[in-house]
């Protein structure tokens, strides 16, 4: 009996050392899933803003070739929260309108200092070799991406969407 005793005795202390390392592999494990956590709500945020931006310069592809006999209204169109240049009412009122809600979509989208363009080359569209008059679209969204802002990183996102219309 006397034996069984004297084991224990022997072993003091290396239960304690167990349970430490495993609370310190349990913490440096809390710490790696909460970093991936902030990683992954970045990306998430980021991800938010890049489907927004692609849906509005689809939104203005979409309403251009809607209205491709009038191509060359849609030129040097330009929306920000500082200006926005239409076409003028009285000769395109549609293109007008269609810059007039690109705007409020484009201002009230939630997105940091957004700047959008639309471009036209050539302006008028000229008769190309297979005899069609064509017109590359350009639609262009520049924005401070909310993932970054109020750091020191924080960088101007852009994208473009090329398109080619042939008027009728």
């Amino acid at each position: 009996m006397s034996s069984g005793i004297k084991r224990l005795e022997s072993q003091s202390g290396f239960t304690l050392i167990e349970t430490m390392l495993a609370a310190v592999i349990l913490a440096i494990g809390l710490l790696a899933l909460s970093g991936m956590q902030s990683i992954t709500m970045k990306k998430n945020i980021g991800s938010s803003e890049m489907t927004k931006v692609t849906n509005l310069a689809a939104d203005m592809v979409e309403r251009i070739q809607f209205n491709r006999r009038n191509v060359t209204a849609y030129h040097n169109i330009t929306v920000s929260s500082s200006t926005t240049s239409c076409p003028t009412t009285a000769t395109n009122v549609m293109a007008n309108g269609d810059c007039s809600q690109w705007a409020t979509l484009l201002l009230n989208a939630g997105l940091a200092n957004v700047v959008g363009t639309v471009s036209l080359n050539p302006v008028p569209p000229v008769v190309d070799a297979t005899g069609l008059t064509r017109s590359t679209v350009t639609v262009r969204l520049d924005w401070l991406a909310n993932s970054n802002a109020g750091s020191a990183l924080s960088a101007t996102k852009t994208i473009s969407l090329v398109t080619v219309v042939a008027p009728e």
